[in-house]
């Protein structure tokens, strides 16, 4: 049995107090000093919704079956046209969320409120176009991740296992689009990618950070990875794992352009878990180890074993 759900009842004293919130609110949204925490009557800005349907639409190129829309029992010629109508459905997403957030940035920087921007609709065209010809190596890149998770976890029982559960496999996955759609040029969106990413598994990792082949996290969750990061080949980090910066530039000050504030990790570095290595000028030399909950802020050589740091006291 089901029940009509009963209007509201307001009274005068309520309607009044709301109106009263409503209109101090609508004050604050015209006031120039917090003009950027508001954007009303005006063009359209990338959707959260939209570009959680990229990343969706992208995984289901890269992981078919595994992700997006069953495909098993199609044939062969049927695939070939679902594939391309994928794609096709991809380009129009992608375009649509590139398009508004260039236009919103060059709005912003300009001043200006037009309502459309054939500039950057040109822009979005040349990003977007180049973003989906790099699909085929993002695919073949992705396969290395997959193959150092497989190698490198003994709890694994396949690749499969890996697309279905692992976390970091996610993160990573969405980090390689957005990395790419960044070095392509895109604005904002890369960042809305990973930070979807960072809210379903725990781990962030800035899309600006450049990570080499064959990279693996292990449970993840905690992973902090910063925007000027430099990871080489066949690097393996566990949960916790901060590779942050050294110090954090207050109030409006901004780093340097182009200046690095995160740290190195060379080839072939193993980072256990918990631990935290800080600052652009620190670099853990290939075949390093560095151990659970240390905290490393100089350089350390190849091949070096840096001890973790104990959180209890033995007797």
């Amino acid at each position: 049995m089901t029940s009509e759900r009963r209007p509201l009842h307001v009274t005068g004293e309520e309607r009044s107090r709301a109106e009263v919130v409503a209109d101090t609110l609508l004050e604050m949204y015209v006031d120039p000093a917090a003009k950027e925490m508001q954007h009303i009557g005006s063009y359209e800005l990338p959707s959260e919704a939209g570009v959680e349907n990229i990343v969706e639409m992208c995984r289901a190129l890269l992981f078919p079956g595994y992700a997006g829309p069953d495909v098993a029992g199609v044939p062969r010629p049927e695939l070939r046209e679902l594939v391309r109508q994928r794609v096709r459905e991809l380009r129009v997403g992608l375009h649509r969320q590139v398009y508004r957030a260039l236009h919103h940035k060059r709005q912003q920087q300009l001043g200006l409120a037009d309502l459309e921007c054939s500039e950057c609709a040109g822009k979005a065209d040349v990003i977007t176009d180049r973003f989906l010809a790099n699909l085929p190596a993002l695919r073949a890149r992705i396969r290395d991740d997959l193959r150092a998770a497989y190698e490198a976890d003994p709890a694994a029982t396949g690749v499969d296992e890996i697309l279905f559960c692992y976390p970091g496999t996610y993160a990573i996955t969405v980090y390689r689009m957005a990395h790419l759609l960044l070095r392509e040029g895109a604005v904002v969106v890369p960042r809305m990618m990973t930070e979807l990413a960072h809210r379903r598994t725990g781990i962030d990792i800035h899309p600006g950070a450049e990570i080499g082949a064959s990279f693996f996290i292990d449970h993840g969750t905690g992973v902090v990875i910063g925007e000027t990061t430099l990871i080489g080949d066949r690097v393996r980090i566990y949960q916790g794992v901060t590779l942050g910066a050294l110090t954090v530039p207050q109030g409006e000050a901004r780093p340097e352009h182009g200046k690095r504030r995160h740290p190195t990790l060379e080839d072939d570095v193993v980072i256990y878990a918990n631990a935290t290595i800080l600052g652009g000028e620190t670099v853990i030399g290939k075949g390093s180890v560095i151990g659970g909950n240390a905290f490393v802020t100089t350089s350390v050589p190849a091949g070096s074993k840096v001890p973790g740091s104990s959180r209890t006291q033995r007797p």
